[in-house]
């Protein structure tokens, strides 16, 4: 929902806190080199972004300190008032959240990513409300891969027929596909559900369709995401910590 979290994010850091920030940027960096070597892919194939939803401005300037540059948004009001606040940094912004209509025409004019574009309306504004002096939007179809109520998403069978009309909007440009799947802690089926987002992909390139993006896996599963092909994985946990409830 595109609602301010509970909590409002603090204006500081403190103490020790930057330091901690940046060894988990890099600890998380390693972790995905070493996975995608792991299964035989090229580290800088893979781009983290970091989902900063709920972190304050100075905390995001200590990650762009130490060398992070893309970074996710889910509350659009946080996220525009830390737009402003960061201006003076060279940052890509990436919407992640769920989208009303009724925020398409902030979200088009403040970001240069949006991963979840499920439905054609959606895609129709941002493209009509894209300012005509930046360069298009990219944008993902996200895609529901399980049965789960209150999660947004276009099942495969839909993605087949909106991904080719989406690609056709004058304002946005279509990149690939991002997902979400079902909460496991087995490997296995994790990895299972990351290939059919692949495999839709695919099915999508043979159609004519030139994607090049697969946004998929967060901290609890980004070695299986990366296994299965992802491009971007979206990381907030394991940079910035558990956030309160």
């Amino acid at each position: 929902m595109l609602t301010s979290p509970q909590n409002s994010p603090t204006d500081a850091t403190s103490g020790d806190e930057p330091q901690r920030l940046a060894q988990n940027l890099v600890a998380t960096q390693a972790r995905i080199a070493a996975a995608a070597l792991r299964f035989d892919r090229p580290p800088q194939a893979v781009a983290l972004l970091a989902i900063s939803k709920g972190q304050s401005a100075a905390v995001m300037r200590s990650i762009y300190t130490a060398g992070q540059r893309d970074f996710g948004e889910s509350y659009l009001q946080e996220a525009i008032d830390k737009v402003d606040a960061l201006s003076d940094c060279n940052l890509t912004w990436h919407y992640v959240g769920q989208i009303q209509s009724n925020k398409t025409r902030l979200i088009a004019e403040h970001f240069q990513w949006v991963h979840t574009v499920d439905r054609l309306r959606i895609a129709e504004r941002l493209s009509e409300q894209r300012p005509a002096t930046t360069q298009p939007l990219n944008v993902c179809i996200q895609v529901k891969l399980a049965d789960e109520p209150g999660k947004g998403g276009a099942s495969p069978a839909e993605v087949l027929t909106l991904a080719p009309v989406i690609a056709r909007l004058p304002r946005v440009r279509l990149r690939g596909l991002m997902c979400i799947p079902p909460p496991s802690e087995q490997f296995d089926e994790q990895l299972g559900y990351f290939k059919q987002c692949r495999q839709l992909q695919e099915s999508l390139t043979l159609q004519g369709l030139a994607l090049d993006t697969l946004s998929m896996g967060m901290s609890g599963d980004l070695e299986a995401a990366i296994a299965a092909g992802a491009t971007i994985v979206r990381v907030g946990t394991a940079i910035f910590g558990a956030r309160s409830k």
